[in-house]
């Protein structure tokens, strides 16, 4: 049997996205949960593109490695995810968008639904126009999520 796919998803796919990727796969690894993890973006500004060097930096320096090259969220990829995590509302909407118009059903959720500290604000803030400390507050907000979010697939909650 094929592990489950989860695809986190923001805008350009070099900063929130990549960094739930890797967390992720650092709960996953830590909680011995077999997943398929990736990322995505819903615009094609930034494809074949590294993270974001300040996401890198906010990342490395609490131990959380950031890899891959940005890549844009298509029709296919929505179909083959068990799972997709938008980073914030707008992104919820483009997903939703794009999987009404193609006939894909797919399960989409925002991502801080599962944040226990959510408070009800449930967008992923976008670091991309601010300097290093909102990076660091996404690598804070989107680990403890993510761990959270792989205890709930493991318990089969989600």
């Amino acid at each position: 049997m094929a592990s489950p796919v989860v695809l986190a998803v923001c805008l350009g796919n070099i900063c929130r996205s990549p960094t739930a990727e890797a967390a992720l796969r650092e709960a996953a690894g830590e909680l011995g949960v077999d997943l398929d993890i990736r990322s995505a973006g819903t615009g094609d500004w930034h494809v074949g593109l590294p993270p974001d060097a300040r996401m890198q930096e906010a990342a490395s320096a609490l131990g959380l490695t950031l890899a891959g090259r940005a890549d844009q969220v298509d029709a296919v990829t929505l179909k083959t995810a068990d799972l997709v995590l938008a980073m914030d509302r707008s992104n919820l909407a483009d997903l939703e968008g794009l999987a009404q118009k193609n006939g894909v059903r797919a399960n989409i959720r925002l991502f801080r639904e599962f944040d226990v500290e959510a408070d009800g604000d449930l967008d992923v803030p976008d670091p991309y126009y601010g300097g290093g400390e909102g990076c660091t507050d996404v690598v804070i907000m989107v680990r403890r999520t993510s761990r959270r979010i792989v205890e709930l697939i493991a318990s089969g909650e989600l």
